[in-house]
């Protein structure tokens, strides 16, 4: 018994989930429809294809409601889809072994009776109240008054309706499926169009980078270019100093000596050249003599203020500003001749006005310095 109830379970319609109604219809990824239901999909999937006596007669597409696969249909539609017999043959055989081995009370236990009459098997629908009821009801009951329906017709209308509303929610399933897709891409393009932008946003500051290095690396080497020439002219000056002094020692300690002399007549003769060398040493008119703030290095004081205002401006384009440059553009693009060769002319003042400081005052050489200090 458990066996059939498997069988059974396989045999569903997933459409209108009940056993498949002939003809049983296979699509291409081996699920099974009743072509009753693949019909009812395929016209909510293509609902302005042109039909003809409700079914349609050109190709079109639907997703199969197990697996989701996509189900492409030529012009036959629905009817180009191959029978699946064997499923057909299966469900004969099924019912046929079900009619033999269930007996019909039992069947007709399984049916829903009346609350109010016991006895009676529920076998008609209220419309009126929208509820089954049974006849008793109707000839004696609440229901008497009411509008009332076969439930078997009832039953096929509200099937219809029901797999009507599956087939219309397996189209939105599809549409939806659609629309999740393209934001996915969206997505996607969205990940990979910052992803370039933040490329080509760190290569235009890694170019920045460069040009400020480079600059730096200009002014230190001016900086230090005239720092080891007046080093280097210092300390030329000291060895000088610093060999005048030793040979004015030296004349001291002749002095020293001479004076230490007992003889007279010895002491008058080396008197007179050692005065005069003595007089020769302590002259320092042959050395040169530093000029007051000649060590200063002011002059290469650089102000950035303006240039860090416009690099923490830095920012992205905006759209009114992208339209002003257009309309500039547009102006400019309309003057020629004397117009163009004012704006070459302005562009000339410009440079001039943005040389740096430093570079002008660099005039002040460590050669300067000296030939004043020498005078």
């Amino acid at each position: 018994m458990n066996t059939m109830d498997n069988l059974e379970k396989q045999l569903i319609c997933p459409i209108c989930l009940e056993m498949f109604t002939k003809p049983v219809v296979i699509l291409p990824c081996q699920h099974n429809l009743c072509r009753k239901c693949a019909n009812d999909v395929f016209q909510a999937s293509n609902p302005y294809l042109p039909t003809r006596g409700g079914s349609l007669t050109s190709g079109g597409r639907f997703r199969c409601p197990s697996c989701r696969h996509e189900v492409v249909l030529d012009r036959h539609g629905v009817y180009g889809l191959q029978r699946n017999l064997l499923v057909e043959n299966i469900i004969d055989m099924f019912k046929q072994e079900s009619s033999s081995t269930k007996p019909e009370p039992e069947r007709k236990e399984g049916m829903p009776m009346c609350d109010v009459h016991e006895e009676e098997k529920i076998n008609i629908y209220c419309v009126t109240h929208g509820v089954p009821t049974c006849s008793m009801c109707k000839v004696f009951g609440a229901h008497k008054d009411c509008e009332v329906a076969p439930i078997t017709s009832i039953y096929q209308t509200k099937k219809t309706e029901l797999s009507d509303g599956i087939a219309m929610m397996v189209g939105n399933n599809d549409r939806m499926q659609g629309i999740i897709s393209q934001l996915e891409e969206a997505c996607r393009a969205i990940e990979e169009n910052g992803r370039r932008q933040k490329t080509l946003v760190c290569e235009k500051f890694d170019l920045l980078y460069s040009v400020l290095e480079a600059k730096k690396r200009e002014m230190s080497q001016k900086v230090t270019a005239e720092q080891e020439e007046k080093v280097n002219y210092i300390r030329g000056l000291t060895r000088k100093y610093g060999d005048h002094l030793e040979e004015s020692c030296k004349m001291v300690e002749l002095g020293i000596q001479t004076m230490e002399e007992p003889e007279m007549a010895l002491f008058l003769q080396n008197t007179k050249p050692l005065l005069k060398k003595l007089a020769e040493a302590s002259s320092t008119a042959h050395l040169d003599k530093v000029e007051r703030g000649y060590e200063n290095m002011d002059h290469y004081t650089v102000d950035f203020n303006k240039e860090g205002k416009a690099l923490r401006s830095l920012d992205f384009p905006h759209e009114d500003e992208d339209e002003d440059e257009e309309d500039e553009d547009g102006e400019a693009g309309t003057e020629e001749g004397e117009g163009a060769q004012t704006v070459s002319g302005g562009s000339a003042v410009t440079a001039a006005s943005v040389e740096p400081p430093a570079t002008q005052q660099s005039s002040s050489s460590p050669s300067a310095a000296k030939s004043a200090a020498s005078t």
